[in-house]
């Protein structure tokens, strides 16, 4: 019998969000940060307009997706990469940089991918303890060792939704040995107002050991596409080329990249519907007696009380009961927490009231045990 070699069987596979209930008709889709505008009208016709060339190659260079990218950005096209969304670019720049006996190190509650990477590579992943639910700069570079060979930082945090200042992400960086990779992961860099944020693209511009890292995924909502790109020194994007396929991103994903990316008014529109609802279900959460944690993103993660009344794994079956599907953290380590993305407007106040109903259901139960 063929065996895979070692450690590859310690991996837990990666779980998306669920996306159906049995029994539910009408189902509630609040798992995987997807955008509620959905994609730009002009990237479902850039998609539907390549239905004819389904039997052609698409451009291995990316060429003018990267040329857009770099215009959209202010960024140079040569130091780009597309990839099959922002999680194969990780995959490929741990591959590169790591192996067995070194390190990779993230933040405690960092994106499930970084250690799934690590592994996959025969590295080490190490997670630094956070504070107060948010990336500790002093943690972090306190485990750093000559072991370590990348650092990846996602800003805003997937999923506790932290943000972590401008200053702290250069101080972190400014720790770490000039042979360390710094690779920050601004997945959801386009629900930030500015402030004192910036994403990683300065660092990369002023070093040659940062990488910053963007997805369609999110407020593009091109998740099914699966396309994100890189944007890093001349001597990584070299080594990202090596390594993908070299069809790694199809024809219609590109496509569908470009045409959402010149429809600046939907993206807006995206940030707007965000602003609006993200305070609001905030508020509604906290209003009902749970603890919504400060997000920077298109979701809340969300704290329940513990108790089999009230805890999180009773409150994501009274949602699933009405057709709601959260996103249930224990693969995290944050089993008393329930990540909810920003829906559109009348799913919000669907959910505001479900939790309402739960808050209710719970206290009764409650004064019914005498607790």
């Amino acid at each position: 019998m063929m065996k895979a070699r070692p450690g590859i069987m310690d991996i837990a596979p990666y779980k998306g969000g669920d996306s159906t209930l049995p029994g539910q008709q009408r189902v509630i889709r609040l798992a995987s940060n997807e955008s509620p505008l959905g994609p730009s009208p002009q990237a479902v016709r850039a998609y539907r307009d390549l239905a004819g060339e389904l039997h052609r190659y698409p451009d291995g260079g990316q060429e003018a997706l990267r040329v857009a990218i770099a215009g959209h950005h202010k960024l140079p096209a040569d130091q780009i990469v597309c990839g099959a969304g922002s999680d194969e670019l990780i995959s490929l720049l741990v591959r590169a940089y790591a192996g067995p006996g070194d390190e990779v190190l993230y933040s405690e509650y960092g994106f499930l991918m970084y250690a799934i990477a690590a592994k996959g590579a025969g590295a080490t992943p190490v997670a630094a303890p956070e504070r107060d639910y948010s990336a500790d700069v002093d943690a972090l570079l306190a485990r750093v060792t000559p072991r370590t060979r990348v650092v990846l930082l996602a800003n805003p945090n997937n999923p506790t939704g932290s943000l972590l200042p401008a200053a702290e992400v250069r101080r972190l960086h400014a720790g770490l040995p000039k042979d360390v990779l710094f690779a920050v992961d601004d997945a959801y860099a386009e629900y930030v107002d500015g402030g004192d944020y910036e994403d990683g693209a300065a660092l990369v511009a002023a070093h040659d050991n940062v990488v910053t890292l963007r997805t369609f995924s999110k407020i593009y909502g091109l998740a099914a596409l699966r396309i994100g790109w890189a944007y890093g020194p001349p001597a990584v994007i070299d080594v990202l080329n090596r390594l993908r396929g070299p069809f790694n991103t199809n024809a219609p994903a590109q496509a569908a990249a470009l045409a959402a990316l010149a429809d600046r008014a939907h993206v807006a529109a995206a940030k707007a519907h965000n602003d609006r609802w993200l305070p609001w279900f905030s508020a509604r959460v906290s209003a009902a007696g749970f603890t919504p944690l400060p997000s920077a993103g298109n979701f809340v993660l969300v704290r329940f009380p513990a108790g089999p009344a009230t805890n999180a794994d009773a409150a994501c079956a009274f949602l699933n009961a009405r057709g709601i599907i959260p996103r249930k953290m224990g693969a995290y380590g944050l089993g008393d927490c329930l990540r909810i993305t920003i829906g559109r407007a009348d799913e919000m106040e669907i959910v505001a009231e479900a939790l309402d109903a739960f808050a209710a259901v719970s206290a009764g139960l409650k004064r019914r045990a005498g607790v």
